[in-house]
């Protein structure tokens, strides 16, 4: 009688063993399988996969941004890029060697304008100096140095302009910039002119004398009608008294939309 309960529990602990053990030979024969898959499976098809690397990897220069560029920016960490094939790279080596396009006034004026239109916090490096030329990469969004840059440029001069057929640089707290866009606003364009408070701007100091430069203006507010600077503000309120003005602006592009619904009515 008194052996009956010790049989029984040396009964009990032998069954409630069975069930670990069979939990412990199923896990070891999943890692033995699993490790087969792995070396003798997976391992050689890893080998023979494409090697991916990013972008910055190649040393390929990101885009402003304007843009601006823009503008674009470099892509996101966790996206890959195909290592180029031997002609791309051997492309990539030689426009390093090439020297960079060559803007004259009228195109540096284009990729300007275009640099700032293209994003709000595009701003001109304060280390330029101004009554110099300047280097295109800083306002360009793509390789300067390639054979097609000229193109590009071009491109940039026809575009920035028929996007904007207006542009005005102008002083916040200032009469004659007042006047100006007060002028241009009761036109009601289409497309809307391109607007810049340039003494808010934090790069003012280099981006004024740069236009001066540029434009051979001495003096705020400048506009530009089809990238040309109209000139001073005394000319500027002769032309739109004589009407001369609006039509230097409907030449460049742009559409009186306001004009249009006062002759529908």
């Amino acid at each position: 009688m008194s052996t009956l309960p010790v049989t029984s529990f040396l009964h009990s602990i032998q069954y409630q063993r069975k069930p670990k053990h069979r939990t412990t030979s199923l896990a070891l024969f999943g890692l033995i399988a699993v490790s087969f898959y792995i070396f003798f499976v997976a391992r050689p098809s890893l080998d023979l996969a494409p090697i991916a690397l990013r972008s910055d990897a190649l040393g390929h220069a990101g885009t402003h941004g304007s843009h601006p560029q823009d503008k674009d920016s470099s892509p996101p960490s966790s996206r890959l890029f195909r290592l180029p094939s031997n002609t791309h790279r051997k492309t990539v080596v030689s426009n390093s060697n090439r020297p960079q396009v060559q803007l004259d006034e009228l195109q540096e004026l284009a990729a300007v304008a275009a640099f700032l239109a293209a994003l709000p916090q595009n701003m001109i490096p304060r280390s330029i100096d101004p009554t110099q030329p300047i280097d295109p990469q800083l306002v360009l969004d793509f390789d300067t140095r390639s054979p097609r840059a000229a193109d590009e440029v071009n491109q940039i001069v026809e575009d920035v302009w028929s996007r904007y057929p207006v542009m005005l640089f102008t002083k916040l707290h200032h009469a004659n910039s007042r006047e100006i866009k007060r002028m241009i606003t009761n036109m009601d364009l289409r497309p809307s002119p391109a607007i810049f408070e340039v003494d808010q701007r934090e790069d003012a100091d280099v981006l004024i004398p740069l236009l001066h430069r540029l434009t051979d203006s001495t003096e705020l507010p400048l506009m530009l009608i089809g990238g040309k600077p109209v000139g001073s503000m005394a000319t500027i309120r002769e032309l739109n008294e004589s009407g001369e003005l609006q039509k230097m602006i409907a030449d460049a592009g742009a559409v009186f939309v306001g004009a249009k619904k006062k002759k529908g009515n």
